[in-house]
């Protein structure tokens, strides 16, 4: 396996000598030669899109002056600085996210989007991933629960269709009442009608961030991990500019800054970035 690069000033110099000693060459992901078409856009206009979330704190959202912050919009900035250019976000959505990069209204989209293998065939999903989410659950902190088997037994709130609700109920006996959405689950939470809400932790954080749930936690270890993608356009992940976010992302990583964006950013600490930068500390030379 490759060494990760150190330091994000060697990775950007880096980059640009491959860039500089004829890199246009190296074998696309379609086999081609690669253009560099996206590589070279943000180098000439010094000017790098990325598409975030704007709805979806604190991983992307609108702060009280109207501006996209949050710890994906740090990633982004911390990728142009990287290659020495401006940054400009664009809101995306789940719906339009890989549309947005395939139309190249986006140079690239850090934007909650999971790693899955129908994705990978639409956009180009750089490794290693950056982050994860799980199932967990939402409850009130009056009620203490600490494990999964206290949910053996007891209502617990889902949305219809979710496949969090197979989960809890064959792993652990809970009695799921499904609802039509996350809305009408989350007030029969508020109205006592279930002990928990399932669903995905990343939401949950969302919602307890928000200040609008103060009496509620999430208080058990996410479950079954479903990692997120950093995406480039599909021929460019084997390319300069996909290339280069995979080792932005080793760095990511092996110098604990996304473990420092998830303190920053108030998300409750995982075990998928602990063991991230554990995993890669003993590459650094």
């Amino acid at each position: 396996m490759k060494q990760p690069i150190k330091s994000l000033a060697v990775l950007a110099s880096s980059a640009a000598l491959l860039f500089a000693s004829g890199a246009s060459q190296a074998a696309g992901h379609s086999g081609q030669q690669c253009s560099n078409d996206v590589w070279n856009k943000v180098m000439q206009r010094g000017k790098m899109v990325v598409g975030v979330k704007a709805d979806y704190k604190p991983w992307g959202y609108r702060d009280t002056s109207g501006n996209i912050v949050g710890m994906e919009v740090d990633m982004a900035q911390i990728a142009a600085d990287a290659m020495g250019v401006e940054l400009e976000v664009v809101a995306v959505q789940s719906s339009n996210r890989m549309q947005f990069l395939e139309n190249g209204k986006i140079d690239m989209m850090i934007a909650t989007m999971s790693d899955r293998p129908d994705r990978r065939k639409i956009v180009g999903i750089t490794q290693p991933n950056y982050y994860t989410s799980g199932t967990n659950i939402m409850s009130p902190k009056a009620l203490g629960l600490t494990k999964w088997t206290d949910l053996s037994g007891k209502p617990v709130c889902g949305k219809q269709g979710a496949f969090y609700n197979k989960i809890v109920t064959d792993r652990y006996d809970a009695k799921v009442i499904a609802f039509t959405g996350n809305a009408e689950a989350k007030q029969a939470l508020r109205d006592k009608k279930c002990i928990a809400w399932v669903y995905d932790d990343s939401s949950i954080m969302s919602d307890l961030s928000s200040g609008n749930w103060d009496d509620f936690e999430m208080p058990l270890a996410s479950e079954d991990d479903n990692p997120w993608g950093l995406a480039v356009p599909l021929a460019e992940k084997d390319c300069i500019f996909g290339n280069f976010m995979s080792g932005l992302t080793y760095n990511l990583h092996q110098s604990g800054k996304l473990i420092e964006l998830e303190k920053k950013w108030g998300i409750q600490p995982t075990q998928y970035l602990k063991d991230k930068n554990e995993r890669f500390a003993d590459w650094i030379q």
